[in-house]
């Protein structure tokens, strides 16, 4: 299928082809929103050719020498490098590398703020002054199509400034488009770029974890039968826990994560688990639903700003 694109009734666009699918929105002068949105245009054509030319070696773990040749496929690998000392692809970045290749066309005079949405991982710029308000909805298992009526209720609300480190936004977990090891609804995580954010958001998800014979677990390859995780367990069900598991899981991802913030991989992130809440900086778990976030566990942990 060629690449399609549609411009949205709001001014938005919409780029699609195969699996990759993104909602691109931009604000500026109009000459120069033009011009980024055709150099995005045209850069995207591209891609999907691209990485299939290269598929075989980004299934690959990541290990040793990069073997890749693409912009995008080398993104990819570098921002799973540091995470090589245990299994990783660089599939585990596509979504975000892809969408910080499309964000480097609107980085120009004119453009003052413009994100790439692919799936949720997004790409971000921000001219200086500039800020962009970004929910959270923590948990799709919550999630009610006729919420669309009269405007999502998101879970949390912030503005992330250009001051900020942040130029990448990225969320996995177990219910997520792509498979996991863990038991997370949702790790959202705030880093320098879109694919350090997507390779993070992994490895935490991953991490958010406990044994119980009662989370339903099956190789990646019976259910995708080109899984990069071959034989690897993933999660298929995870029915309610008892709260104390679920904590345990929680902190075993937040150590995790303050490890790679420690470590200068990401800026913050946000862990969900049936109802539970706990990010990089808060003091305590937050129950979803029945009492609100924090203003300051998220203010510091989600940036989400």
């Amino acid at each position: 299928m060629a690449a399609q694109r549609t411009r949205l009734s709001d001014g938005r666009w919409h780029f699609q082809q195969g699996p990759i699918d993104l909602v691109i929105g931009a604000d500026g002068s109009a000459s120069a929103l033009e011009a980024a949105h055709d150099d995005a245009w045209h850069r995207f054509a591209g891609i999907l050719d691209e990485l299939v030319g290269e598929l075989v070696l980004l299934r690959m773990p990541v290990a040793g020498q990069c073997p890749l040749q693409g912009v995008i496929a080398r993104r990819m690998w570098n921002a799973c490098l540091p995470y090589a000392d245990r299994f990783i692809t660089p599939m585990a970045a596509v979504a975000g590398a892809v969408a910080q290749e499309l964000i480097a066309c609107y980085e120009r005079s004119g453009v003052t703020r413009a994100w790439v949405n692919n799936g949720g991982d997004i790409a971000l710029h921000l001219a200086s002054g500039q800020s962009l308000r970004i929910g959270l909805y923590a948990d799709l298992a919550r999630f009610d199509l006729a919420q669309w009526q009269n405007g999502i209720d998101t879970d949390a609300k912030f503005e992330l400034s250009s001051e900020l480190p942040v130029r990448g936004v990225a969320t996995s977990g177990w219910r997520g488009r792509s498979f996991s090891l863990g038991i997370a609804d949702s790790v959202t995580v705030l880093a320098r770029s879109a694919a350090a954010a997507d390779a993070a958001a992994s490895v935490i998800a991953n991490a958010v974890n406990v044994a119980d014979p009662r989370i339903v677990r099956r190789p990646a390859c019976e259910l995708k039968d080109d899984s990069d995780l071959g034989l690897i367990p993933v999660t298929v069900d995870v029915p309610a826990l008892e709260p104390e598991l679920v904590a345990q899981a929680l902190h075993a991802g937040l150590m995790r994560a303050q490890a790679l913030r420690v470590s200068d991989l990401i800026w913050s992130a946000a862990l969900v688990c049936q109802n539970q809440f706990v990010s990089t900086t808060s003091v305590d778990t937050v129950r979803l639903g029945s009492a609100p976030m924090r203003q300051q566990d998220a203010r510091a942990g989600l940036l989400f700003a």
